[in-house]
C-alpha cells in the first residue's frame, strides 16, 4: 500500500477533506476520494473524520492508498456492438437478454465480461463487478450503455446524470391504446412492501420522471417514446404499469396475457451526453432490433 501526508495550508483551511485530497494527484477523482474516507484509509490527526470534514491549518492528513482488489470476473471475448470509443469512454448497444454486470453467483456472460476482454482500462469506482459501469438497463431490455474508462471519466458521467443533462430515449410497445399525444408520469418509485424484488409507486419513494410521446397506435398496442428525466430501478416499466399502460411482453409488471417476445419490448434507442475530457455533446442512436421490429410489423398487419 502507497501512503502519503500533507499538511493543510493557509488556503485549504475550511474546504471539504474529500475536496482537498482530490487536488492532490489529478488521477484521484473526488467519488473515488470518499469511497477511501469511508473505508478508513484517510486519517486527519491520527483519526477517522467523514467526507464533509472542513479542515483546519496544520491539520495533518494520511491517505493509505489501497491495493487494487483482485478480479473475479474473467474476461470473455464477444461480439461487442461498439458505437464510439476513446480513452475516456465508450459506447456500446446492448443485445436484449445479456446482463449488465456480474453478480455474486452468476459471474460470466455479462457485458462486463465482454467489456473487460475488450479493452483493459476501465474505472474502478463501482468495484471489481462492475468495472467501468455508469449506469446499467435491465438484461431483457436493449441498447445503448456509456462506459467509463477510468475514474475521472465515471465521476463526469455520474455527474450528468444527476444533473439530468444525459439524453435518454427509449422506444417501447405497451398494452392499451393511448389518446393522448404526449404524457408526462411523475410519480416516486420505491420497493414493493409486499414483493422487495419488484418496485411500485410509494409515497416515501426516490423522486422519478418519465415524459412520452406516441409514435404509432396498433390497435390493442401502442409504440411510445419515453424520455427518463430521472433514472431508477425498472422507472419505464413501473410508471406505465402505474397509468395503466403497462409494456408488452414484460413477466414482471405486465398483465399474464401479453406478446411472447422474450421480456418487455423495450429498447433504449438514443444516449447523450457531453464528452469528460472535451465537453463536446455526443449523441448516439441504435436501431430497433430485428425482434422488435417483427413484432411492430406483426401488429401492424394485425390491426
Amino acid at each position: 500500500m502507497e501512503r502519503i501526508t500533507h499538511t493543510i495550508l493557509e488556503e485549504e483551511k475550511s474546504e471539504r477533506i474529500d475536496k482537498v485530497i482530490s487536488t492532490l494527484n489529478q488521477e484521484w477523482s473526488r467519488t473515488q476520494v470518499q469511497s477511501w474516507i469511508k473505508e478508513g484509509h484517510v486519517l486527519v490527526n491520527g483519526e477517522k473524520v467523514k467526507t464533509n470534514y472542513k479542515c483546519h491549518v496544520q491539520d495533518e492528513l494520511t491517505v493509505t492508498i489501497p491495493d487494487p482488489e483482485d478480479l473475479d470476473v474473467e474476461p470473455e471475448e464477444m461480439n461487442l456492438e461498439i458505437y464510439y470509443e476513446d480513452k475516456d469512454v465508450l459506447v456500446v448497444n446492448k443485445p436484449s437478454g445479456m446482463v449488465v454486470h456480474p453478480a455474486p453467483g452468476h459471474l460470466s456472460g455479462t457485458l462486463v465480461n465482454g467489456l473487460m476482454a475488450h479493452c483493459k482500462d476501465l474505472s474502478g469506482i463501482n468495484g471489481v463487478l462492475r468495472p467501468g459501469i455508469v449506469h446499467r438497463i435491465d438484461k431483457d431490455t436493449s441498447g445503448l450503455l456509456m462506459v467509463a474508462k477510468n475514474d475521472v471519466a465515471h465521476e463526469s458521467l455520474v455527474n450528468q446524470l444527476v444533473n439530468k443533462t444525459v439524453v435518454r430515449k427509449y422506444q417501447a410497445i405497451v398494452h392499451g391504446n393511448i389518446p393522448h399525444e404526449y404524457g408526462t408520469v411523475d410519480a416516486p418509485l420505491g420497493r414493493d412492501p409486499r414483493d422487495r424484488q419488484s418496485m411500485t409507486v410509494v409515497d416515501n419513494g426516490k423522486h422519478a420522471v418519465t415524459h412520452f410521446h406516441v409514435i404509432e397506435r396498433l390497435g390493442d398496442f401502442t409504440f411510445i417514446e419515453c424520455q427518463l428525466e430521472t433514472g431508477r430501478t425498472h422507472q419505464i416499466r413501473v410508471h406505465m404499469k402505474y397509468i395503466g399502460y403497462p409494456l408488452a411482453g414484460d413477466p414482471k409488471y405486465g398483465p399474464k396475457k401479453t406478446l411472447d417476445i422474450g421480456g418487455q419490448a423495450l429498447h433504449a434507442g438514443i444516449l447523450g451526453f457531453k464528452h469528460p475530457r472535451t465537453d463536446e455533446y455526443l449523441e448516439f442512436e441504435a436501431p430497433l432490433p430485428a425482434e422488435f421490429e417483427t413484432v411492430l410489423e406483426q401488429l401492424r398487419n394485425n390491426r
